[in-house]
């Protein structure tokens, strides 16, 4: 029999793998996986409180309610929207991935996670900001581009009052006090 669940905080390749490692140590075996979903073939040796447990120990969450779910999609799309480099606006952008109202969206995102869309955003945008001066093959000028900031001045703005430094200083500190994504989310 297939079962599928819906996980929270499942937002990376590492993730992937602490729950196929999970659902295959409660006797399940994995049907299909992708980052917040996976579907298992289970048996009557399943056991879905152990695959529960064993789940929140490693900082993931079964979802069932569907506003919660919602959150979750719209946090995959954002995480995406940002690794792909897209530059439709973030209404536009949502509307058309996820097929839904952008009112609903935003409203939905604000009760579940208790913060706006565009601040969400502006922190997966702070962090993919740090992992770009870590890299060190950007320019600010072509990060602040690549980000689709309209200038270096708004990126520089935004990353002081969210990391309390300039981007000149968190390069040179080299104390990289990076957030992964599957941590912001």
């Amino acid at each position: 029999m297939k079962k599928e669940y819906y996980i929270k905080n499942m937002v990376c390749d590492r993730c992937k793998q602490v729950v196929q490692q999970v659902a295959e140590a409660a006797q399940a075996k994995v049907d299909h996986l992708q980052l917040g979903n996976v579907v298992l073939e289970v048996n009557a040796a399943f056991d879905e409180q152990l695959f529960e447990n064993e789940l929140q120990k490693k900082g993931f969450e079964l979802m069932q309610h569907p506003e919660v779910l919602l959150a979750e999609e719209i946090k995959l799309a954002l995480i995406e929207r940002i690794n792909d480099n897209v530059e439709e606006n973030l209404p536009s952008y949502l509307v058309k991935k996820l097929n839904r109202d952008y009112s609903l969206l935003s409203k939905t995102f604000k009760k579940v996670e208790g913060q706006t869309l565009e601040k969400f955003v502006i922190k997966l945008k702070i962090e993919k900001v740090k992992e770009f001066i870590q890299m060190n093959r950007l320019s600010f000028s072509e990060i602040a581009h690549r980000l689709g900031y309209k200038s270096i001045h708004h990126l520089s703005g935004q990353f002081k009052t969210t990391t309390g430094m300039t981007m000149s200083a968190y390069k040179n500190s080299q104390e990289w006090n990076r957030i992964g994504i599957d941590n912001i989310v």
